[in-house]
């Protein structure tokens, strides 16, 4: 079974930082695609940043030259580095992979159970 576990998220206020850490556990062939998406109250979930195996990087653009984005691909985690947070960064914050199974080789995605980022004015 495969899981993702995330760690970080908190209460910070605006211009603070904050750093996202998310690894992936479990019965793992090989990950694609790994990132982190964010969903604010009333509206829908919306990609933030994702990155490829290889490296390929993209970013929202309201995040663009703020946040960061990293893996280490021995580990199976991708990490988020929030800086110059924003009130309307606030949301919950889920990391996501595209991960096949070692068992079934099945390619499909999975995601974290979700960390509260709060940015006060």
């Amino acid at each position: 079974q495969v899981q993702l576990v995330e760690f970080g998220g908190g209460l910070v206020q605006a211009g603070g930082s904050l750093r996202l850490s998310c690894v992936a556990v479990g019965s793992i062939f090989s990950i694609n695609t790994m990132g982190w998406y964010r969903q604010a109250p009333g509206k829908q979930r919306e990609s933030v940043a994702t990155i490829t195996s290889g490296g390929g990087i993209n970013y929202a653009d309201s995040v663009k030259g703020r946040f960061t984005i990293s893996r280490d691909n021995a580990k199976n985690t991708v990490d988020l580095q929030m800086n110059s947070l924003k009130p309307e960064d606030t949301a919950v914050y889920y990391c996501n992979a595209e991960i096949q199974d070692v068992r079934t080789r099945s390619r499909r995605d999975y995601w974290g159970q979700g960390t509260q980022v709060t940015v006060s004015s």
